[in-house]
């Protein structure tokens, strides 16, 4: 990692230790030790085996995505390529930094850079479409979860469903009017490298172009004759998404707590939206903050801080670790490929 990298990881994991720390104290009191007691370590273990799994689907994904181009991308690659995604993650602001990483991954796999993108970017807006689903089934099935939470988290799935309406409309875009797309891009371009020569910025320009036109025809290619990898992108996204949303239940489980299946459905939805939101690296403290003040409405004081610490090792500090050691392959990778 560079050294601004590492220096922004610190600040992200320094942050969260902070508040966490910080809800801790508020929260712990005479009776969390008696809760202590109860915990059930194969709950937490499963717990850690379902993030695993999630992160599995994430990497079928990737798989079936680029196999439907024609890019043959192996599971475990792909899953390499998920565990590094990660650590880039919870370094930068919200958890939806690690795009350039997969970008990367997937041309150093021989898939053409305007493919690569195409595919990371058709992720995202499958990712937003499920979410939008979920949301619209968590309002009509699960009205009176919304109640007890209040406004606020109905205000949330709205900006959900803008989102997703903004990458529809991109999607649309990059379509049937490429050109609209390619003028964004140039004035962002150009406003970006003003300081640089004007050589230097007509073939950044062309290049630009180029990879507009690969990435237009690329998302022709999956709407026409790779239907079957937006199939199958929908199905892994979909899962990636409710089996991430039943880790907060199994932790509760590992805590002698009940699952609180359909308030976690709704909880961690709402945390899922807000942790999209580029406030801070990887989401620390925002995550933090959120999880207990929702949870709190369900669950004990005594134990929701010891809740929130186990969430967080799991979705965080987990993937910081896995992060860790596939950058550490990555690099190996790379050495041999320089040589």
């Amino acid at each position: 990692m560079e050294k601004s990298q590492v220096k922004w990881l610190y600040i992200s994991i320094g942050f969260s230790l902070l508040v966490l720390v910080i809800i801790l104290f508020l929260t712990i009191n005479e009776n969390t030790i008696q809760y202590l007691k109860e915990i059930n370590p194969i709950f937490l273990l499963l717990a850690f085996l379902a993030h695993l799994l999630t992160m599995c689907f994430w990497a079928w994904r990737i798989q079936k995505m680029a196999g439907s181009l024609g890019y043959p991308v192996g599971f475990f690659y792909s899953l390499n390529l998920v565990f590094a995604n990660l650590l880039i993650a919870a370094i930068t602001p919200s958890q939806m930094g690690g795009e350039p990483v997969r970008v990367h991954e997937l041309y150093r796999a021989n898939v053409p850079l305007g493919d690569a993108t195409a595919i990371v970017i058709m992720e995202r807006v499958l990712d937003g479409i499920v979410l939008a689903l979920l949301a619209a089934f968590a309002m009509i099935v699960l009205a009176d979860q919304w109640k007890i939470l209040g406004a606020i988290s109905q205000f949330m799935v709205f900006i959900t469903w803008i989102f997703v309406i903004g990458c529809l409309l991109l999607f649309y875009l990059a379509i049937k009017r490429p050109e609209i797309v390619k003028k964004v891009v140039h004035r962002v371009a150009r406003f970006f490298t003003r300081t640089w020569e004007s050589a230097r910025i007509e073939k950044f320009v062309l290049r630009v172009d180029k990879e507009i036109d690969n990435f237009h025809e690329t998302v022709i290619k999956f709407v026409k004759s790779a239907k079957g990898g937006l199939l199958w992108g929908f199905l892994f996204s979909l899962l990636y998404w409710v089996s991430e949303v039943l880790i907060a239940s199994l932790i509760l489980l590992g805590l002698g707590q009940p699952p609180l299946i359909l308030e976690s459905f709704v909880i961690q939805l709402i945390l899922a939206i807000v942790m999209m939101i580029p406030l801070t690296p990887g989401s620390s403290g925002i995550a933090e903050v959120g999880a207990t003040s929702l949870y709190a409405l369900f669950i004990p004081a005594s134990i929701v801080g010891i809740f929130v610490v186990i969430w967080r090792i799991v979705l965080f500090y987990f993937n910081i670790a896995l992060g860790i050691l596939s950058s550490i392959i990555i690099v190996r990778r790379e050495a041999k490929f320089k040589q």
